[in-house]
């Protein structure tokens, strides 16, 4: 915003009147905000989104009263998938129901992510919506949490420039993004009141960098503040993450929504740095007036906020673009285009996929799923898909040639599980290969409501196992919201993780089965052997209003390294129906220095006989760290296609804040090493290369010291031996020889400094003189 800018909005929002201001700053209806037509301000229209543009044609186009937009708000969040039909969708416009964050995530590809922003961008003009609610990108912290099918995620590098990438995809296109939930929102138990309480560490390198780098690469036009309270503060009135954090530290100067009645306080809310109430609430905005008129509310405050949604206001204005229509099966295929992208193969056992010389053999297909497909994940960001591909359909097109048998398998337990069984596997025994279709116990899970296990649905592990004892070629597809135990893990042939894949599902998965497409995905978070593995599960989900986060920076991989625990498929794992090689890592120094960033080329060969995709990962591993770190962290990744027998260089920049680590006593990022390794990988238990540079630490922060100190730390600071000394010699009249040992004789002393000298002399120095010398020597310190 320039100069001139800024004095205009000033002007008119100087011309508004207090109920105007008011008004402005809280949403009008479910949907919009408000307009004021005597100064020419229209209302913008926002909706919910990111994997699909869920527009309900009666909230948007007509409204709602007052007394019944609550509940219109409930009944979308409180929708469920498999409802299905009007129970599900109602009267929600038609869209294309994308892959969701849980499986766009594992296509590590910014590339994708910004199509996926166009296309959406595309079918929000088309509705004449101007703001997508989105993307999310809250740590995967926990696969049980409710919205984990949402967001990305267990790490902040692959969350924050996959979000970067759909921001920029999207609002290229003149549409505003609202990068949520800010912050922590990892669990959907009593959401609006469990108190996320994270280390303030943590809080910096994990849940609060994917923001800070999706902000630093996209600039959205809108963060919006989560349901939850961070640290016993409610996030939408929580001024030190949304002002001191957001806005003074990271330089943000868009507009902060609050998630849909996430407000409690909104005087508080709005000092904090709020600035838009969504949706309406009478009593909210009587609160904001009643506050403003007794002086509890800065004026200023209140026209800052004004000022920054007329903004918003009139950038989206000067974007809006005519109302046209959106090629639906363009995006119908660039959807199933990104299931096939992602889709994870977790294990092939002697090139057990893809089914290749299939004619006049049979395939036997088992599992509802197959005719009845979850898509996406259930609350806000439900869309109504326009089409569905079939997977049944489209593995009998992709496969013309075999013969096509199908069993169906219901999971809600009412018919007799060993008589299905048993019909399933009359039919096994008489085909070549069997695909089950599987999938995680649907229940209540989804927003609103965590996972109580990560089981499969029922008589679905029965069932695998009962069909690898007959020997046949069985292979899993998984579709479930984050990981799921597996049990037979080690019997099966082949097992392929789905995720939710989206409308185009069905198509990408038959693609990938027959070999028409190379699977390229990779996981984006670590699947555990057993739901008791989890990081953090032993303080999972929290009591009496609080939800410790007892694991720390140790979240998903980093927690597994560290407790040296197998998991069942490690963080950044995927199979191909090719093999790379990596090879010639060469690096531009041998010396992390501060500030500097490092530069890395390696060669990455296809040495199969097929087209593939390779997800190439770069950790760091810190040697002889300040404090204690990860054994290895991811700091960089993309993905490259090769052609058989094809080599290509790679090259990667590490920027200095890859090596940091921060440290809250310090209250700044700190580069403190002997040395690291850069590690280029497959996943994070593929090391394919390493080498090791030494680091230039920067010097450890001058300690504050005090009477109640410990001498070490006393004499750590490189100004308190000498004031020391020579306040001994003054007061105590000794030489200078005789201080030296007085002051020797304190260094290996356990008890606070003042303790130790009075032991050694008495009072003869009062401790109120020592504090003030003290005093003296931090002030120098820290000017």
């Amino acid at each position: 915003m320039t100069e001139d800018d800024d004095d205009e909005l000033q002007a008119i929002v100087a011309s508004m009147s207090d109920q105007e201001k008011i008004d402005f700053v809280s949403g009008h209806g479910l949907w919009r905000t408000r307009a004021i037509e005597r100064l020419g301000i229209p209302a913008i229209v926002m909706t919910d989104g990111t994997y699909g543009v869920r527009y309900s044609t009666t909230q948007i186009d007509s409204g709602s009263e007052p007394n019944a937009a609550l509940a219109a708000f409930l009944a979308v969040v409180n929708r469920r998938a498999e409802d299905g039909g009007e129970g599900m969708f109602g009267d929600t416009h038609p869209a294309t129901c994308f892959p969701n964050g849980n499986l766009l995530g594992c296509s590590w590809d910014i590339s994708l992510a910004e199509d996926l922003g166009r296309a959406l961008a595309a079918e929000c003009r088309s509705l004449g919506v101007d703001l997508l609610l989105g993307p999310g990108i809250n740590i995967r912290r926990t696969p049980l949490a409710g919205r984990a099918y949402e967001y990305y995620s267990e790490d902040p590098v692959v969350s924050g420039d996959l979000a970067a990438g759909l921001i920029r995809g999207l609002q290229g296109a003149g549409v505003g993004a609202s990068l949520k939930h800010f912050a922590c929102n990892n669990s959907e138990i009593d959401r609006t009141n469990m108190s996320s309480d994270v280390d303030e560490r943590a809080l910096r390198e994990i849940y609060l960098a994917g923001f800070e780098r999706a902000i630093a690469n996209s600039d959205p036009w809108t963060v919006m503040s989560a349901y939850n309270p961070l640290n016993g503060v409610q996030s939408a009135e929580n001024h030190c993450l949304l002002t001191e954090v957001l806005r003074t530290e990271w330089g943000y100067d868009g507009l902060v929504i609050s998630d849909w009645h996430a407000i409690k306080d909104r005087p508080a809310a709005i000092h904090a740095g709020t600035d838009l109430d969504m949706p309406e609430s009478g009593p909210r905005k009587a609160r904001l007036r009643a506050a403003l008129e007794a002086g509890q509310l800065d004026g200023e405050v209140l026209d800052r906020s004004c000022r920054r949604v007329l903004s918003l206001v009139r950038r989206v204005s000067e974007k809006r673009n005519p109302i046209e229509p959106v090629d639906l099966d363009h995006h119908h295929d660039l959807a199933r285009r990104m299931a096939a992208e992602s889709i994870v193969l977790l294990k092939n056992d002697a090139a057990a996929l893809p089914l290749k010389d299939m004619a006049g053999k049979r395939i036997l297909v088992v599992g509802d799923g197959a005719i009845r497909p979850t898509i996406q994940g259930s609350g806000s960001a439900t869309t109504n898909p326009y089409r569905v591909d079939v997977p049944l359909d489209e593995i009998r097109a992709h496969a013309a040639e075999a013969t096509i048998d199908f069993v169906p398998f219901a999971t809600g337990g009412g018919d007799d599980l060993e008589t299905q069984i048993a019909g399933v596997l009359a039919k096994a025994r008489e085909t070549d290969a069997v695909v089950i279709f599987a999938n995680h116990r649907t229940a209540d899970e989804g927003e609103g409501a965590d996972r109580s296990d990560i089981r499969l649905a029922y008589g679905q592990d029965a069932l695998i196992e009962a069909v690898v004892d007959t020997g046949c070629r069985t292979i899993v597809a998984l579709t479930m919201p984050d990981a799921v135990a597996m049990p037979w893990i080690g019997k099966v042939d082949a097992v392929l993780a789905c995720f939710y894949p989206g409308q185009g599902g069905g198509a990408a998965l038959a693609q990938v089965l027959f070999g028409l497409s190379n699977p390229s995905g990779k996981l984006s978070t670590t699947l555990p052997v057993r739901m008791e593995d989890i990081p953090g599960f032993h303080t999972y989900p929290g009591e009496n209003g609080h939800h410790h986060y007892s694991e720390g920076i140790f979240a998903g991989y980093r927690y597994y390294d560290l407790r040296a625990v197998a998991p069942l498929f490690p963080f950044g794992h995927g199979l191909s129906y090719t093999h790379f090689a990596y090879s010639d890592l060469s690096v531009d120094t041998d010396t992390v220095a501060p500030g500097a960033p490092v530069k890395l080329r390696f060669n990455l060969c296809n040495i199969g006989a097929v087209f593939g995709q390779e997800v190439v990962q770069v950790y760091v591993r810190p040697i002889e760290p300040g404090l204690k770190r990860p054994i290895r962290e991811l700091k960089a990744f993309t993905k490259h296609g090769l052609a058989p027998g094809e080599t290509m260089p790679v090259d990667i920049e590490l920027l200095p804040r890859d090596f940091q680590y921060y440290d809250a006593a310090a209250g700044r990022w700190m580069l403190r090493a002997r040395a690291f390794a850069i590690e280029v990988a497959a996943s994070s238990r593929d090391i394919r290369l390493s080498q090791i540079l030494s680091c230039v630490p920067e010097p450890m922060p001058t300690p504050q010291i005090a009477t109640t100190s410990s001498p070490a730390v006393v004499f750590s600071h490189p100004k308190a031996e000498a004031a020391l000394k020579g306040l001994i010699i003054e007061r105590l009249k000794m030489g200078a020889d005789e201080a030296q040992k007085l002051v020797d004789g304190m260094r290996q002393s356990f008890l606070g400094f003042y303790d130790t000298l009075s032991w050694s002399i008495g009072e003869s120095i009062p401790e109120a003189e020592l504090a003030a010398l003290f005093a003296a020597i931090n002030e120098e310190t820290l000017s």
